[in-house]
């Protein structure tokens, strides 16, 4: 009997291996969205929307839904509110929003998600401070299930979700992460709360204090791009170390990455520092070299871990050189140092990454499920 069981549980693991090697062509797909820039994420907005028309255009499905075809999301800021909108399911365990759907609604209510605080306007707009009220307000709204009311968390995502903010109580960062939510109630968080902490820009807005769906655990949270705006290199150490949700990764040899930048807020001259008068850096443009630091950072650290096998790793960053981001001709970073201009525009790095995408899910043992119709994804889309 007990020579039975090692026999059983040898080849057990040795068909498993098996597989895997024969499904290595099987990449796991990571999608992650900068924060910082603009609060409308141009440069997502535009890559997302592209890359769910392109999905559509060539599986021939004009219901195909983006987050079908990543195994996991992440994002910083609003970068972070795009990636839990995508993510965030219905009761059915649908995605409630198409990409399209989703970066529709932040246009239409971003005015209202970064409204000017009301405690004296010409003080408020002096020192840049926008109303939490109103911001809390917009995101509980957007992650409510209309059907059953119920507010969304961490565990009624579609797919693994990562969030970054950071925690004044313990000076460190903290990820909100479905594969925490998962294991125990006291890491699952209220998606709009997930939002707000990530959302919460020093000098802006004012720190966010949330806990767990438990209460058990707490933190006090401030914007998670200053330590993390571009969360790709968060996402790529998850999967690999993440056995359980991904047992096949063994490296980045097995992963498809598609990482997107926040662009320039105005153009080409907004990527210089400006200095004050007496030559010295302003506080907010030490912001600036904060943010652009560690997404240039990790971008040249993924730069370097891809380099033999570049095509996995597809970076979309905007150099305000055109007023549409996907016309710009694409950049890559170099490994140990560098940028080199492509000759392919960021539109046709999209569209080339989309046929990867399609290609690595017809590998996959089972396809997505059937996407819902548009019309029943975004309950929210008319700006309710």
């Amino acid at each position: 009997m007990e020579l039975s069981k090692v026999t059983l549980e040898i080849f057990t693991k040795l068909e498993h291996k098996w597989l895997s090697h024969c499904d290595s062509s099987r990449k796991t797909r990571v999608l992650s969205i900068d924060g910082g820039g603009t609060t409308t994420c141009i440069v997502a907005a535009a890559s997302l929307i592209h890359l769910e028309d392109q999905i559509r255009l060539r599986t021939g499905d004009p219901h195909a839904n983006l987050v079908d075809f990543f195994d996991i999301v992440t994002g910083t800021g609003t970068g972070g509110v795009l990636a839990a909108m995508l993510c965030a399911a219905d009761s059915s365990g649908r995605p409630l929003f198409t990409a399209r759907a989703a970066v529709d609604l932040i246009a239409e209510r971003n005015s209202e998600l970064f409204k000017v605080g009301i405690g004296g306007l010409l003080r408020c707009r002096r020192r840049g401070r926008l109303s939490g009220k109103s911001m809390d307000k917009v995101l509980k709204e957007v992650f409510t299930r209309q059907d059953d009311g119920r507010s969304l968390t961490l565990k009624d995502t579609c797919r693994p979700l990562l969030v970054p903010c950071f925690d004044l109580k313990t000076s460190a960062p903290f990820v909100f992460s479905r594969a925490d939510a998962s294991e125990s109630p006291s890491f699952d968080f209220e998606l709009w709360k997930v939002c707000r902490a990530t959302s919460a820009t020093p000098g802006r807005f004012k720190p966010f204090a949330l806990s767990s769906v438990d209460g058990k655990t707490t933190c006090t949270a401030v914007d998670g791009g200053l330590v993390m705006n571009n969360p790709t290199a968060a996402a790529v150490t998850h999967v690999i170390h993440n056995k359980r949700d991904f047992p096949s990764v063994n490296g980045v040899e097995d992963l498809l990455v598609l990482s997107l930048g926040n662009g320039p807020p105005t153009g080409p001259a907004s990527r210089s520092i400006k200095l004050r008068h007496d030559g010295e850096c302003s506080p907010s443009s030490v912001v600036d070299i904060v943010l652009d630091g560690v997404s240039e950072t990790v971008d040249q650290m993924l730069g370097n871990a891809f380099c033999w096998n570049r095509t996995d790793y597809v970076r979309i960053q905007a150099n305000g050189m055109e007023e549409d981001v996907l016309k710009e001709r694409g950049v890559e970073t170099l490994p140990f140092g560098g940028k080199r201009l492509l000759s392919e525009t960021n539109g046709q790095r999209i569209e080339s990454f989309a046929q990867r995408l399609i290609a690595s899910s017809s590998r996959s043992s089972s396809l997505p499920p059937s996407p819902c119709k548009e019309a029943a994804v975004s309950p929210l889309a008319d700006g309710r």
